[in-house]
This record gives C-alpha cells, sequence and structure tokens, in this order.
C-alpha cells in the first residue's frame, strides 16, 4: 500500500510554469531547428515592421512572429492564402500563454489549397457573367429602408447601425440575421438575404467583421454569390478589412473595404445634406426676394396700368374735364355778362345824351298844347290856349295870351 507523502507537490505560479516551459522549449533540439509548412492566415503588418500570422493547415493553428529585422530580408510578398515553409524556433510568449514560432526564413510551397479552390471557382463564375460590371445596379443616393445581412451578435452590426445613425438617421433598418461562419452560413446567408427582398428595402448591406480566409469563406460559397446575383435589390458587402477579397464582393453591386464602409457608401452624409440645405435655403431666400421685388414692381405697374384704364379714373378724368369746362363757362358768362353790361352802360350813355329829359337838365323845357301834343311850332297855338311846360323838376300851366311868329 503507498504511503501518503508528508509534503504535496511544489506549488508554482503562472509565470514560474510559464517560464519553465519556455525553457523546455528553448532546449528541444527538434524545437529548436524546426520547419513547418502551412497556410498563411490572418496575416498583420503594423507600423512597428514586425510581421505576425497564423500558419494553419486543416486541422490545427499556429502562431508565427517574423521580426522586423528577418522581414526586412524577405524577397516575397507575404498574403493571406499562401502555403509556405518556415523555419525558426518554438518558444513561449509568456503573457499570452501561447508557443509560436519566431520564423528566420521561409519559402514558397505553392498556393493554399483553399486558395487555389477560391481562384477556380472565381475563374468559372466570372466566365459565366455573374461579376460584369454591365450588371451592376446603381445604389440609391438617398435610401428610405436599409436592410442588413449580418450577425446579429457580431461587433459589425453595432459598427454599421452606429455609422447609418451618425450619417443617415431618417433611413429605417432592417435586420435579417445570419451567421456569418461555419458550414451552416451560407444557406443561412442565403436565406437572410431572400427574406429581406421579400421585404423590400431599397439598399441591403452584408456584412461581417475581419478573420483568415476560412472565417470568411462562408462568403465565396457558390450559392451565397448567386443569390446576390438574383437579387432584386441593389446589395453592397463589406466584408472583413480593406485587403480581404471574397467572392460576394465581386458579385455585388458595390463593394466596401469594411463594414463601416459599406454603411459609408450606402448612405449620404447627414452634415453633407446639412451644409447643402443650408445652402440651399440660402439660395431659396435670396431668389424669393428677388421674386417677391419683381412681383410687387409688376404688380405696381399693372395696378398703375389699371387705374390709368379705369372707368372709375375715366369718370374721375372726365369730372375734371366737367369742372374746367364748367368754370371755362363761368368765366365766358361773367366776360359776356361784364361786356353786355358795359355795352348796355354805353348804349344808356348814348340814349341818356339823347333824352329830352337830359335837355330840360340844362334849362330846356317841353311844351304841350291843348291837346297834349308837342309843340314844335307857334302855328300851333293862339292866345287863350292852354298850354303845359314840362321843365326838368316838375310841370308848369300857363295860358297863351300872345302869338308872336319868327319874322
Amino acid at each position: 500500500m503507498e504511503q501518503p507523502q508528508i509534503f504535496g507537490p511544489r506549488l508554482l505560479t503562472v509565470t514560474e510554469l510559464s517560464q519553465y516551459l519556455r525553457a523546455l522549449m528553448e532546449s528541444d533540439e527538434i524545437l529548436r531547428d524546426v520547419w513547418v509548412s502551412g497556410e498563411i492566415s490572418n496575416l498583420s503588418q503594423p507600423a512597428s515592421g514586425h510581421i505576425y500570422f497564423t500558419l494553419k493547415d486543416p486541422s490545427a493553428a499556429l502562431r508565427c512572429v517574423i521580426w522586423r529585422t528577418t522581414a526586412a530580408r524577405l524577397l516575397v510578398h507575404l498574403r493571406n492564402g499562401q502555403a509556405i515553409e518556415a523555419h525558426g524556433a518554438i518558444s513561449l510568449y509568456e503573457r499570452d500563454g501561447q508557443y509560436q514560432l519566431y520564423i528566420d526564413s521561409l519559402r514558397m510551397a505553392g498556393e493554399g489549397w483553399l486558395y487555389q479552390e477560391f481562384l477556380r471557382l472565381k475563374a468559372r463564375l466570372e466566365s459565366e457573367g455573374l461579376f460584369d460590371v454591365a450588371r451592376k445596379r446603381p445604389v440609391p443616393a438617398f435610401p428610405q429602408r436599409i436592410g442588413i445581412v449580418t450577425s446579429a451578435t457580431g461587433a459589425a452590426l453595432q459598427d454599421i447601425l452606429n455609422t447609418l445613425n451618425h450619417r443617415f438617421p431618417l433611413a429605417e433598418v432592417l435586420l435579417s440575421p445570419a451567421p456569418v461562419q461555419g458550414d451552416d452560413a451560407p444557406p443561412k446567408l442565403v436565406r437572410a438575404l431572400q427574406r429581406l427582398e421579400a421585404a423590400g428595402p431599397d439598399v441591403i448591406l452584408m456584412a461581417r467583421g475581419g478573420g483568415s480566409l476560412e472565417d470568411l469563406w462562408a462568403f465565396n460559397d457558390e450559392r451565397v454569390v448567386r443569390a446576390i446575383v438574383a437579387c432584386s435589390i441593389p446589395v453592397i458587402t463589406g466584408i472583413g478589412h480593406e485587403t480581404d477579397f471574397t467572392l460576394a464582393d465581386f458579385a455585388a453591386d458595390l463593394r466596401a473595404p469594411t463594414p463601416t464602409g459599406a454603411a459609408v457608401l450606402a448612405t449620404p452624409d447627414g452634415a453633407d445634406l446639412r451644409a447643402a440645405l443650408g445652402s440651399d435655403l440660402l439660395h431659396l431666400d435670396s431668389a424669393m426676394s428677388a421674386l417677391l421685388t419683381s412681383s410687387r414692381r409688376d404688380r405696381a405697374d399693372l395696378e398703375m396700368r389699371l387705374a390709368r384704364l379705369s372707368p372709375q379714373r375715366k369718370v374721375q378724368e372726365d369730372r375734371q374735364r366737367l369742372d374746367e369746362l364748367l368754370e371755362r363757362a363761368a368765366r365766358g358768362l361773367t366776360a359776356g355778362h361784364r361786356l353786355r353790361r358795359v355795352r348796355v352802360e354805353g348804349l344808356a350813355s348814348r340814349l341818356q345824351a339823347l333824352s329830352p329829359l337830359a335837355v330840360l337838365q340844362r334849362g330846356y323845357a317841353v311844351v304841350r298844347g291843348p291837346d297834349g301834343r308837342i309843340l314844335q311850332s307857334v302855328q300851333q297855338v293862339k292866345p287863350g290856349d292852354a298850354i303845359t311846360a314840362r321843365l326838368k323838376d316838375g310841370d308848369l300851366t300857363a295860358q297863351i295870351q300872345q302869338v308872336n311868329p319868327s319874322p
């Protein structure tokens, strides 16, 4: 019977265990000088100059690092999907507890099987005309309804929603969720696209975040490509990062480098619209002011012309003309009356001058005989006849005593 140990096994910290494993790896002859073959994915080349990627085969993955000094000596341009043979040493990255291959040299091993399949399928579908530019549909400038096909839990959806809300919050958003990775992703992506097509949005965004060639493979599926081509609504893809291309991108009506880029391509910028609207309002205000000024001027001209042609204006002018004629008639009557008065006064003066009464004023008298007739000769009376003498201030009655004819 095994006796229990008095002291338990040695207790190690995580750091101590990591250091121990690292020392074991670095002391192993095979791990210190090893060649590994696989396919590049998740390639990253930051500004530091180091290169990071994952080396994969169908069953496993290995993280790899190429330091900047080694990367500067490489004669090949690395890309995702390349099959390579890498030489280096295996060690432990203690911070993440991840073993890595630190590469000091590599050589090409031909294109990977996934990339070969990608090229084969692309050539076949391209020969059918599925990627022709002539069949691409225009994307509406001001979509009212925007459909999205992506994972409901992925970061891509949130990036798209944030961008749409910032740029064009007036648009209604319809989400048709689907898995974006795995064997069941392609048929579900097709059904999600068909559901959105039935809902009738103005444009559809198909998107997912970055990943390896394997991660993005659902968007290289022939069923997804043909569903995009058959869709009656314009489709914009935003799959992976800027350097990632899928067959769905070639089939789409518009390709964006990222999910956020897809949202940008699908919508106008609200800030630009507000600026354009402000400018249009200024132009409209200026045009309206000019139009109102011109209209007021035209109206005033028409009112003036109408006033000149108005019956009321003619009546007023006729009234004025009548007043002038009445005034002229009054002046004429007055002048005629004055002239006739002068003439009457002249005639009166002449008549007065010829009046017998005027003669009487100078001491003469009008003598009438017994029969009342004016005596013009002494032969008309005889002594004893009664006569009447009219003086300037009265009459005298006298009797003829003697008649003395002129010799």
